[in-house]
């Protein structure tokens, strides 16, 4: 990683903001646990994304630990704009964390929509949706200690059941300073049901800062019917990133050239194996049959991954 933040110092930060003033509509990678690291970020910005988020981070632990700091964040200078997203509960512990990572990114993201249980249970994630003065606090004192005023401050969210509190939410933390809002569209108790897009258009326009919509966004087709209903400035995607790199780039499936351009960058980047190995699965989960499956699915290493692939596909 040290060697990583050298080549970083040396290449002049984005502002993210630029994006939202383009006219266009963003189109964001989200954050995800375990994939939205630097291999793949790179990845998906070859095929049009234009805004990457790290995995969700522990501001605690990566202020507290440079070891923390070493396995959790990796960049380069191609990586670009770049919102690393910090769950936090504590206003001081994410200016800290804002602080060590500002000259190395373009922004900081509060998670306050995490529904996981862990999380939660810590004050973490969607738990402060319910903390609006907390919330208000954190940006507030990050606002006030980063120097750079290009540098983002973003939240990203889901609903309450009475949208009201939700609106009362955003716009608290606009008058604190936060860039923009992503709204996944469910409530904290919701899993797989409908995302409630009415709700985000709610939102967009109860708002004067830019508005993201998150949630079952699975093809470009999709990304445009979302951005029809919601008015939202930008699409924030996660499974649909992972089953189809190429998706914002307006392939229906995952081509054969993202295929290989995820090997060599995987390997390019030390990728371990499982996660390599992951991240063909999504990729591969539309273009093979189930036999395929099976016997893709069991390899153990990155040779037999590599021969398998070359052989089946000439990748």
């Amino acid at each position: 990683m040290i060697g990583d933040i050298r080549e970083t110092k040396e290449c002049p930060l984005k502002d993210p903001m630029d994006l939202f003033h383009s006219g266009q509509v963003v189109k964001i990678c989200a954050p995800m646990v375990r994939y939205s690291k630097l291999a793949f970020r790179t990845l998906v910005r070859k095929y049009s994304c234009d805004l990457c988020y790290t995995p969700m981070i522990v501001a605690a632990d990566f202020v507290r630990s440079a070891k923390a700091r070493d396995s959790e964040f990796t960049t380069n200078k191609g990586d670009h704009p770049l919102i690393v997203q910090f769950a936090a509960k504590e206003a001081q512990v994410l200016c800290d964390a804002a602080r060590i990572i500002c000259p190395f990114a373009d922004g900081i993201d509060l998670n306050c929509g995490c529904p996981q249980r862990w999380a939660i249970s810590e004050g973490y994630g969607a738990c402060l949706i319910n903390k609006p003065e907390l919330v208000k606090d954190m940006v507030r004192h990050v606002r006030r200690q980063i120097d750079n005023p290009k540098f983002s401050v973003s939240i990203k969210i889901r609903i309450h059941e009475d949208l009201k509190r939700t609106v009362d939410l955003c716009q608290k933390a606009e008058a604190a300073g936060v860039s923009w809002i992503t709204v996944h569209g469910r409530s904290v108790e919701e899993r797989h049901q409908p995302v409630h897009y009415d709700a985000i258009k709610i939102i967009k326009q109860s708002m004067s800062i830019p508005v993201v919509a998150n949630g079952d966004i699975k093809t470009l087709k999709d990304a445009e019917n979302v951005h029809h209903l919601t008015e939202a400035d930008g699409i924030m995607v996660a499974r649909g990133l992972l089953a189809n790199p190429a998706m914002f780039a307006g392939y229906e499936e995952t081509p054969f050239q993202c295929i290989q351009d995820w090997v060599d960058i995987a390997l390019e980047h030390g990728t371990p194996f499982t996660c390599f190995h992951h991240h063909l699965m999504y990729m591969m989960e539309r273009i093979t049959s189930k036999q395929e499956k099976k016997v893709f699915n069991v390899l153990s290493s990155t040779s037999a991954v590599l021969d398998y692939l070359n052989e089946h596909y000439g990748v």
